[in-house]
This record gives structure tokens, sequence and C-alpha cells, in this order.
């Protein structure tokens, strides 16, 4: 089995770069490869990419930043190919996801890869083969029907992973509140990252 881990927080004391590291720690028996969204070279998605499929349709010579646009984009494509199960590790940042694991999305999200359109114009998911992951980290506490709507990246993820591309997500672990109940962050802390553990030891029975 192949598990992609996307990685995409460069804090060191970050929460959900511990529920990494203690996902790296505790997963055996499968391969294991990081995508750190934060060491790759990832320009944003926009015009220059658009500049780059034309010139690549007519022969064109590509500027510095099309050809680095062009890698990076591949080789994100290639390393979720490659991946039986792809784990998110992220944390919620300003509600949302941190932009460079948006960037990771843009790049794969592509139609005739993740996902197609059928005669009738409908969108059908092309990983449905594929496993999800989620590992994240928020201060507040957004697991309420008030504050639920205002949480835009797990929902995110799930609906791009889950949804779009069809993957089935097996695990989530949300650890929340560490922020918001200062006297409880180190049993919230602990109780997550014990679960993590377990997600990443479950998957060698997955595996078996």
């Amino acid at each position: 089995m192949n598990v992609l881990v996307v990685k995409a927080n460069n804090r060191p004391d970050g929460i959900s770069t511990k529920m990494y590291e203690t996902f790296m720690e505790n997963v055996k028996g499968v391969n294991v490869t990081t995508f750190d969204v934060y060491k790759e070279d990832m320009p944003y998605f926009g015009q220059d990419l658009f500049n780059a499929f034309g010139k690549v349709q007519n022969g064109g010579e590509l500027t510095d930043i099309e050809s680095r646009l062009l890698a990076a984009k591949q080789k994100a494509m290639d390393a979720l190919t490659a991946a039986d199960v792809v784990v998110f590790a992220f944390p919620l940042w300003n509600l949302t996801i941190p932009a460079t694991l948006q960037t990771f999305i843009d790049y794969v999200y592509q139609a005739g890869y993740t996902f197609k359109y059928n005669e009738q114009g409908q969108m059908e998911s092309l990983m449905t083969d594929k496993k999800a992951i989620i590992l994240n980290a928020r201060g507040g506490y957004y697991s309420s029907p008030k504050a639920q709507p205002l949480e835009m990246a797990v929902n995110y993820i799930k609906n791009i992973a889950g949804g779009v591309f069809g993957m089935e997500i097996i695990e989530e672990v949300v650890i929340e509140g560490h922020n918001a109940s200062p006297d409880k962050a180190q049993e919230i802390i602990a109780n997550g990252l014990e679960e993590v553990k377990k997600v990443a030891q479950s998957l060698q029975s997955i595996h078996a």
C-alpha cells in the first residue's frame, strides 16, 4: 500500500504538525511518502499556467515561471496517482486551509484526471479507488451547529477529496478547542494525538 501524506503546516509547534509527526511515528508496514507543500516549489495557479498550456500546444518557448508551474503541477499529480491512501494534515487558518494546500488542490483539480464530465454534462469522480484520511487542528470550537458552517477547511477538503475526486474518507481526526480552552489544552491535544496514533496503526491491518 502506498500512502501519501500531504503536510500543510510549517510551524514546528503547530498542532497539525504534531499530528503529522505522530502519524509518521506510528504508521508501519506500508510505503509512506510526504509531500510537504511548504518545501515544494509551488507557484500560485493563475494566468502563467494557462499561458504555459497554450505554449505547450503551440510549441512556444516557456518562461521560467511557466516551466516551474508545469513541473510542480506534474509532480503533485504524480504523487497523487501513486497513492492508495492520501492523508491530509493541515490546520484551520482564518476559517480555511493554508494557501499552499490550496495550490496543491489547484494543481490536481483537473477534468480528465480527478474528475470528468459525462455526456449529460454531469461530473463523475475518477479517484474512487483511493482512500483519504483527514488530520486537522483548529484552536476554536467549530463542531457546534452555529459555528460549523464557518469552518471551510475540513469541509472543503471533504468536498474536494470525497465529493469531487470520489475518494472514500476512511478516517477523520480533528483536534479543536485547545486555544479556546487553555485549561484543557493539554488533555485535548493528548487525546487527539492518541486518535491519530490509532489511525496510523490501523493502516497496517487494512493493508494486511
